[in-house]
Parts: structure tokens; sequence; C-alpha cells
């Protein structure tokens, strides 16, 4: 009799990808060989809840910037779930609608551990727990007693799984590379030379109007 091959550990890198850069690759990286997930979906917000009156970059030159800086890793894949949704997409939705379409597969939530503190804020996240582990990106600036009490009081009061990814400290954000770009100041090194070239050629971040 065949037996049914054990599914797959996914991990989830949500996040608008604004653009994507070396950061949120070395988290996904690190979260993949620590914990040794079969794939990462790089997922990018749709009409994010947190960020709905944010001037955010269309989402197809964001996913555009999403392919091009994951190419050449077979791990890494994209995933338009949530920008080809209609409305606000909520992390409960989308990984219980995950959940229930591949229920062999294990989903891994990757977030940073400054998320990590506003948690309960999010909506439904006692169903966010029951769909996925959580995986917490750890930088050196965090506060890991804070971090520990956390995890500690999310575990207890929700049967959560949280872990931690040990991260090298990147002082990279997506807020800094618009900035830069809008200052006419050197992107080079903060996210990959096809990233940097697709906004230069489409004449992101500097004041023009998104497309």
């Amino acid at each position: 009799m065949d037996t049914k091959p054990d599914g797959l550990k996914i991990g989830i890198m949500g996040g608008t990808f604004d653009p994507i850069h070396y950061g949120h690759l070395m988290i996904a990286e690190n979260a993949a060989e620590q914990f040794g997930l079969d794939q990462i979906w790089f997922m990018p917000n749709g009409n994010p809840p947190h960020k709905r009156n944010s001037n955010i970059t269309s989402a197809e030159h964001r996913c555009a910037m999403v392919e091009l800086a994951i190419a050449g890793n077979p791990r890494f894949t994209l995933s338009r779930r949530e920008v080809d949704a209609d409305g606000v997409c909520y992390t409960y939705e989308t990984l219980a609608s995950l959940h229930e379409e591949c229920p062999d597969d294990r989903f891994y939530f990757i977030m940073g551990a400054d998320s990590l503190s506003e948690f309960e804020s999010w909506r439904n996240p006692d169903i966010i727990c029951q769909n996925a582990v959580i995986l917490a990106a750890v930088r050196d600036l965090t506060d890991d007693g804070a971090l520990q009490d956390q995890i500690r009081h999310l575990t207890e009061k929700y049967q959560a799984e949280i872990f931690r990814i040990q991260t090298p400290n990147f002082s990279i954000s997506s807020h800094n590379i618009r900035k830069r770009c809008a200052e006419q100041t050197s992107i080079r090194y903060l996210l990959p030379d096809r990233v940097r070239e697709y906004i230069a050629v489409n004449n992101l971040y500097c004041g023009a109007k998104k497309e």
C-alpha cells in the first residue's frame, strides 16, 4: 500500500516589499537554514490594513522587484495570493485558507521581533497561532528580556509555537531606501543590483507618480 508523503515545511514571508532588500533576503535564508524549511513564499501585501492610507508602490512593481531579488534561489518563490485578492487582506485569513487548502503542509509565519511586541493588536491572533508556527527574526539590538517575556506570554495565552531566528544586525529598511532614492543618494549594496536597476529604469521613489 502506498504511504502518503510528508508535507512540506513552508515559510511565509509577508511584507510590503517597497522595495525588497538584503535584510528581507537574509532573514528568509536564515529561517530556511535554521528550521529546515523546504520553501519560502514571499507574499507582498495587497492592501495591508495597517498601511491603508499610505502611498504604496503598485503591486506589479513590487512583485517584479521580488521576482528579481529571489531569482536563482530554488527555495524562494513569489506568491501573489494577497496582491491578487479583493479588498483588505488579514494575516489570519491568509493562513487559515492556506491551512485548509494544504492540510499536509506546515506553515511558518516569519515576522520581525518588533512586530511580535504588537502581535495582540493584529486581527484574530489566536487563528494565526492555530495555523502557523511563528518565527521571530531577532537582531542584535533586540531587548532579549522583553522578547522572552512576550514569547512566554503568547505561548501561554494562545498555545502558540514561537521560535527565534538568529540574524545579523542589518540596519536596512525600505523606508530608508526610498528616502535615499528621493535624495539621489546611492542605494548600492542595500539590495540586489537587479532590483536597484529596476528602480532606476522605472523611476521609482524619486517623487514621480508611481504606476
